[in-house]
């Protein structure tokens, strides 16, 4: 099998050299180039035709920034941002996922990180799997439904979850601006992602969607129409007080390296009583939140579950470990999961 072949764009000498040791030290990956910014590596990439890119935010003559939009449009590949975890870092990182970027590492101190190879394991894995992600979110297929039957009794409240990794912030903006004001339903969040930048997220979310999104604050009361984000590092469970539902953060081990893990929310959510309950897996690496399906499905039968399909997800890990299970009733584009939500949540009698 032939190496994947990278190109390594960043403005400092010791970063190119670091991220192309680290790269080509994993037999998987070849560095093939580097350039000194984005004008640079626009021409390289032009010319050369990598598999994947790395790409600093902050660079002279052309940032990330520019440079991303303008590969998305001229030469698309796939990016993996370099970041820091700086108010200004985290907002361009959430802004540049959304143009079009795969992922991103976080630098682990600041722009010319020293201690980079702490983190070289991270760096080769989502490079390699960066390389083969789809780009193609537009691409459309079938959709495939089990025989749901929604008429039976129907709860005062119904609650939806949502558990994403990979490709999670694009997959997320799309459900959330195409839900009505009115969608009155609560919508937990679990998106994998290190602690800083989940904050970043639901802002620019809340900016672009109809409903009011938020980062997840330790025993708040969920309300109708708003979605919870679970804050990077932190687990997020709810709980049951009286007739109201609290949001509870915990600082538990990883669940399979995740923390947040989608399994751990989906677990609470199982322990939920005369709650109509509804979860989604969208686009993803791994398997986290199958298991909370199957723990779903077994303790209340009647949860509804929806699953991303191979076409429009960026990496069909997290979807296909779901839709294996033999639990999930619908697996289908990522355009017309919010369009089921509305009609689901409406045949709830939830709007």
């Amino acid at each position: 099998m032939q190496p994947i072949r990278a190109i390594v764009i960043d403005d400092s000498a010791f970063m190119r050299k670091m991220i192309s040791d680290i790269l080509n030290s994993d037999p998987r990956i070849q560095v093939i180039s580097t350039a000194r910014n984005g004008e640079e590596g626009i021409k390289q990439i032009k010319q050369l035709c990598p598999d994947v890119v790395t790409l600093d935010i902050h660079m002279p003559v052309m940032d990330g920034m520019n440079a991303l939009q303008e590969i998305m449009k001229s030469h698309p590949v796939p990016v993996v941002l370099l970041s820091s975890v700086t108010k200004d870092g985290t907002i361009k990182t959430m802004e540049a996922i959304s143009n079009g970027a795969v992922d991103f590492i976080t630098k682990p101190s600041g722009t010319i990180s020293l201690d980079i190879r702490t983190i070289e394991e991270e760096i080769r894995s989502k490079v390699f799997t960066a390389s083969h992600v789809n780009l193609d979110m537009n691409r459309q297929s079938k959709s495939s439904q089990k025989r749901v039957s929604l008429n039976r009794k129907c709860f005062d409240k119904t609650i939806i979850t949502i558990g994403t990794s990979t490709g999670g912030p694009r997959a997320l903006q799309q459900v959330l601006e195409n839900l009505p004001e009115k969608f009155t339903a609560p919508i937990l969040i679990v998106q994998h992602m290190p602690a800083g930048f989940t904050k970043s997220l639901a802002e620019r979310l809340n900016r672009l969607s109809p409903i009011h999104v938020k980062e997840a604050v330790h025993g708040e009361i969920i309300e109708n129409g708003t979605a919870y984000i679970a804050p990077g590092d932190h687990h997020m469970v709810v709980r049951k007080i009286g007739t109201t539902i609290a949001i509870y953060l915990t600082k538990d081990a990883p669940v399979k390296g995740h923390r947040p893990a989608v399994n751990v929310l989906f677990h609470s959510i199982a322990q939920l009583k005369q709650i109509n309950k509804i979860a989604v897996v969208l686009t993803g690496m791994g398997n986290d939140g199958s298991e909370g399906i199957a723990e779903l499905k077994g303790l209340n039968s009647k949860t509804i579950t929806i699953a991303e399909n191979e076409a429009t997800s960026i990496v069909y890990g997290m979807p296909k470990s779901a839709v294996q299970t033999g639990l999930v009733d619908y697996h289908m584009p990522l355009n017309e999961i919010p369009n089921l939500l509305i009609k689901l949540t409406k045949k709830l009698n939830i709007l």
